[in-house]
């Protein structure tokens, strides 16, 4: 999954962060920032410039709409962080694909236009299929673009499923009983907690390559009924059990909850991609070297507080 690697680590670098203090970005700022990098976090919300200066990091207010200021921050960068933002998925006027794709351009602008030749992306597990990955494909289409880019050596981190997509399963679990999904069940799910994430990719950053490397990151491996049981045990629901539905109920219960029906239906697509295993086959047939510190039980604490 690698081409010409560097491993000696290097020192002392200018870093450039997008994302935001986000589940992933706000780890991984404070652990640069604290193995003495100069850090600039990219945030749209102002509010956020005294948190991340409290970091001990620089704050860039701005869009990532906006090519000019992404290159102004780009410049001089040793490396740079990219990630797109999640989108709304309650937004019915949301065209998912051609939202990613502007990000991701203006990546490529920003990159060029700046002369920087180190990036550390955030895509995800699915990104390598071009089909039947459902909103996923969005990934992969984004490291498509980014592919475009010569003279750039770029890591793709690819972390699985994040725990905390759990949480949108509480009002299912006091209402219904049970965790219902086209997924799960006797699958095995691989989990993954941001910080293990930011921890990668910290590594990332300060680890030089040539070319192209794809980098899983993984905290826990653990089947649907294993899943929730953990959970059920944390929340005082020892008995708690993964259910399997099929695709045209799953598709019915998200539109139910508000998504956008194309939204759903990639969400379907995607877990039930998962389901079958096509998904996830290149993650078993490259797992992690060393999986993440966080695990299940360890997420299934906070799970409990969010649960009461």
């Amino acid at each position: 999954m690698l081409l010409n690697f560097v491993p000696t680590k290097i020192n002392n670098m200018k870093i450039t962060l997008t994302g935001s203090l986000g589940h992933i970005g706000k780890p991984l700022a404070t652990e640069l920032v604290q193995k003495g990098h100069e850090v600039i976090v990219i945030s749209s919300n102002p509010e956020k410039q005294q948190a991340i200066e409290a970091l001990g990091a620089t704050a860039a207010i701005g869009s990532l709409e906006d090519v000019e200021f992404l290159t102004a921050n780009f410049t001089g960068a040793d490396a740079v962080y990219t990630m797109v933002p999640p989108a709304n998925y309650m937004d019915h006027n949301l065209d998912l694909p051609a939202y990613c794709h502007r990000i991701s351009n203006n990546f490529v602008a920003a990159i060029q236009a700046s002369g920087v030749k180190r990036v550390v992306h955030l895509s995800s597990i699915g990104a390598h299929l071009d089909h039947g990955t459902g909103i996923i494909i969005a990934h992969h289409d984004v490291e498509v673009d980014l592919n475009k880019l010569t003279d750039v050596a770029i890591t793709f981190m690819r972390p699985t499923s994040f725990y905390y997509n759990l949480f949108g399963y509480v009002d299912m679990i006091k209402n219904a009983g049970v965790i219902a999904a086209n997924y799960g069940a006797d699958d095995l799910i691989p989990w993954v907690s941001p910080i293990d994430i930011a921890a990668a990719v910290a590594d990332e950053m300060v680890t030089p390559i040539a070319g192209r490397k794809v980098r899983y990151v993984g905290s826990d491996e653990l089947t649907g009924h294993e899943t929730a049981r953990i959970l059920g045990e944390a929340i005082g629901k020892p008995d708690l059990k993964w259910v399997l539905i099929s695709n045209e109920q799953a598709q019915q219960g998200l539109e139910k909850a508000g998504l956008q029906p194309s939204i759903a239906a990639g969400l379907v697509e995607m877990y039930g991609s998962l389901h079958t295993g096509v998904f996830s086959a290149d993650y078993f047939s490259n797992r992690p070297a060393v999986m993440g510190k966080v695990k299940l039980a360890d997420f299934a604490k906070e799970f409990a507080a969010a649960f009461k």
